[in-house]
């Protein structure tokens, strides 16, 4: 298997950073945020950077705005200060932000370009979510348009805009479609990847700077992989 390469305070790749908010590119061995494996979270590895870099004396704030799946890789905001936090965890419920990702399957959807629709919902137990056509006890509408981007050997490269922001949804709703994403056991693929990730990258993100207002347009580079660069 692979070495799954986690970011340290000293190789984060840093997408856009100022005095209210940090974007960092997450890597497939990063957790978002503590959980029950006890690893260190990306959001402990951006405080040792920010508190290293400008010299700051005890305890960082930071803030943790949204999270993406462990193996997924790309874009993850993270907010320094509260003003700025409150402010981007409201544009996110509210799906104020364009999220677009980047994910590989191997067998082509029926549809060059499609919206799916389904309902899903979400198993604790195993940490899955499963989609539904029609609506059933407990589930939420999810939604998002796909395109084929590219037909690579032996895959095809989706290009994804979420409308909304539910658990597993990309990899529920392909795997729902019979495309499942490339890596993704959980959800019907038949083999893992060397690095325990997946096929699955959060590429750009849209959103108005919560303090200056601007809009601010993030692209977040593709993970060091052969597949990943032959798109």
């Amino acid at each position: 298997m692979a070495e799954k390469i986690v970011s340290t305070k000293n190789n984060l790749q840093m997408l856009h950073e100022d005095n209210h908010i940090i974007v960092v590119n997450k890597r497939v061995g990063d957790i978002v945020q503590g959980d029950k494996t006890g690893d260190k979270p990306l959001s402990e590895v951006v405080k040792e950077y920010i508190k290293d870099k400008y010299n700051k004396p005890g305890e960082v704030f930071l803030g943790v705005v949204h999270r993406l799946d462990r193996p997924t890789t790309g874009i993850v905001v993270f907010a320094r200060t509260s003003k700025a936090l409150t402010r981007l965890n409201e544009m996110f419920s509210n799906r104020e932000t364009q999220k677009t990702y980047w994910a590989v399957v191997k067998k082509k959807p029926a549809k060059s370009e499609d919206k799916l629709i389904h309902y899903l919902k979400r198993n604790e137990k195993n940490n899955t979510s499963k989609a539904h056509l029609k609506e059933v006890p407990e589930s939420k509408l999810a939604s998002l348009d796909y395109k084929i981007i590219k037909e690579l050997n032996n895959y095809f490269a989706l290009e994804i805009n979420l409308h909304t922001g539910r658990h597993h949804q990309i990899r529920a709703q392909l795997s729902a479609i019979g495309s499942p994403i490339k890596g993704d056991l959980k959800y019907g693929f038949d083999r893992s990847n060397p690095d325990g990730g997946i096929h699955l990258h959060a590429r750009k993100l849209v959103f108005t700077h919560p303090v200056t207002k601007e809009k601010i347009e993030i692209v977040a580079p593709i993970p060091e992989d052969v597949i990943w660069k032959s798109i």
